[in-house]
């Protein structure tokens, strides 16, 4: 597959134009310099729109678009509960996290920890963060991009790789999270359009000149397995998605932990204007999130007819783009690159709001803000530099990237889960605890892989997450309780929500019902 002078031209128009917009975003007024604020935090004034985009760029990259399509080729529909659950999640995340945030002014996450248990907490997960930032994320993003790259325009791997990465970086770096998320509604558009019309081309063609609607009960007729919601146990899949415990177990810890304690995910609600802004732009995500498994998983189902015999399932969304005639491949590959830099500039920025905020700005009494601007861009273009020298050795042999991310994540994120929701609802709960529980996630985590191999790791999740539970709640109680250690105010929290939110959750969980309905 070669691109066209036209899928040329159309990319290149892509990427000049959105490098044009976020350096114009970002602009300052005369005689104002960025200050920590500004570079960070947006000057704390996105509207709804931009955060709800913005959140759903920041997630929807190489990761889930190669990789769930790989997933869906390989295992079916069943993968999209990572997307339809996120829905849920999201809600909660509106309506009870969001406001103790906002409240307290947090801008990063171990800043919070810091507030609520003590300094010791908030230094092991940053650097727990930054290592999963540079050694998960950006690299799964920078080495699955590179796939889609390599695969349409013939370009080394690798080459990919260093050219994605330093676009990434160069579009945001000067005016960080401004730059992203104002950027995102256009990114996020060109993604749901060039998704869908993959997504619809691919059908139509399974439809035989009877449209997509024939094309998609085709496939659906002739995979039946491949529409199965809920994973029955003599599925060679079950170990990854093991049965109703998708919807009752250690998935819900797994979207808490991303969407409700991610940096790189809450930054963009934390930049929110005020509360009723967020809680808008936290539900616009999630009627998102529900369309994404047409973009992200359709293709990926489609191609086991039209692609039967893939060497590995990552190629899916790739073979597919191969279907679409000069000038839509061009659309689809720029809003493909819009999701990866997207994503990828996200992630960037998160990384250098941590170390500057969490490390470089505690070893200084009054720091200047022009420096720690330009310590950001530094740290910024370090995360890069890691990205590209790691993602090969640390990815390259992976048939389902995706499958692996949520693996590795999987021994931290019950810990992570337990320190902040005791952090928000229990007062009692001290430092000590949070720390068994940071430790106890991650050990027991690992024991449980070795001494129980064949425990699904959604199972595993759930099961952990409890023992850090009340491991946490045990050390906790059992050890000394310094109140004023913990500064974070819930008592004057107004966790009332909008009409219009209301309604637009129940919506959201109406919607949800049917689909788990249709497809079980």
């Amino acid at each position: 597959m070669q691109l066209s002078g036209l899928d040329v031209g159309i990319v290149l128009a892509y990427l000049a134009g959105v490098f044009v917009l976020a350096q114009w975003v970002s602009r300052e007024k005369a005689g104002h310099s960025k200050d920590a604020k500004d570079y960070f935090l947006a000057s704390k004034s996105l509207p709804w729109w931009a955060i709800g985009a913005s959140l759903i760029a920041a997630n929807i990259s190489a990761e889930q678009i190669i990789g769930m399509s790989g997933s869906g080729y390989a295992i079916g529909l069943a993968i999209a509960s990572y997307e339809w659950m996120a829905a849920a999640t999201l809600l909660i995340v509106g309506k009870w996290f969001l406001p103790v945030f906002l409240r307290n002014g947090i801008y990063t996450m171990p800043q919070f920890l810091e507030q609520r248990y003590g300094s010791r907490i908030r230094t092991v997960m940053a650097v727990f963060w930054l290592g999963l930032y540079v050694f998960v994320n950006i690299t799964s993003i920078l080495w699955l991009g590179a796939i889609a790259v390599s695969q349409v325009t013939g370009m080394d791997q690798m080459t990919a790789v260093v050219l994605i990465g330093v676009f990434a970086l160069a579009y945001q770096l000067y005016g960080g999270l401004k730059a992203v998320a104002l950027t995102d509604i256009v990114q996020v558009t060109l993604l749901v359009l060039g998704g869908l019309l993959v997504a619809g081309l691919t059908l139509n063609q399974l439809g035989e000149g009877r449209g997509i609607i024939a094309g998609f009960h085709r496939l659906w007729a002739e995979h039946p397995g491949h529409f199965e919601m809920i994973l029955d146990k003599d599925n060679p899949f079950y170990k990854d998605l093991p049965g109703i415990s998708v919807l009752i177990g250690g998935m819900w810890i797994m979207n808490v932990s991303y969407w409700g304690f991610n940096q790189y995910i809450i930054q963009r609600a934390l930049a929110a204007k005020d509360i009723h802004e967020a809680q808008k732009g936290v539900l616009f995500a999630a009627f998102l999130k529900l369309l994404m498994p047409v973009i992200v998983v359709l293709p990926g189902i489609a191609a086991v007819m039209l692609a039967p015999d893939l060497s590995r399932p990552d190629e899916a969304y790739p073979t597919m783009m191969r279907l679409l005639p000069t000038g839509i491949l061009g659309l689809v590959f720029a809003a493909l690159v819009a999701a990866i830099v997207a994503s990828l500039a996200s992630k960037i920025n998160s990384v250098a709001t941590i170390f500057t905020l969490d490390f470089y700005a505690k070893r200084k009494s009054a720091p200047d803000q022009r420096q720690l601007v330009r310590v950001g861009r530094i740290a910024a273009a370090v995360a890069v530099l890691l990205g590209i020298l790691t993602a090969k050795p640390l990815l390259g042999s992976f048939d389902q990237a995706f499958q692996y991310i949520q693996e590795y994540t999987g021994f931290f994120t019950p810990g992570i889960v337990v320190i902040f929701v005791l952090g928000l609802f229990w007062k009692r709960a001290n430092e000590a605890g949070a720390l068994a529980a940071a430790i106890g996630s991650f050990v027991l985590s690992i024991v449980l892989k070795l001494a129980w191999p064949t425990l699904p790791f959604i199972d595993r999740v759930g099961l952990v997450f409890l023992l850090a539970l009340a491991l946490a709640v045990g050390v906790s109680l059992a050890t000394k309780h310094d109140p004023g250690k913990d500064i974070i105010r819930t008592d004057d929290v107004d966790y009332r929500t909008s009409g219009a939110f209301n309604a637009g959750a129940i919506a959201v969980l109406a919607i949800l019902a049917a689909l788990y309905t249709l497809f079980w």
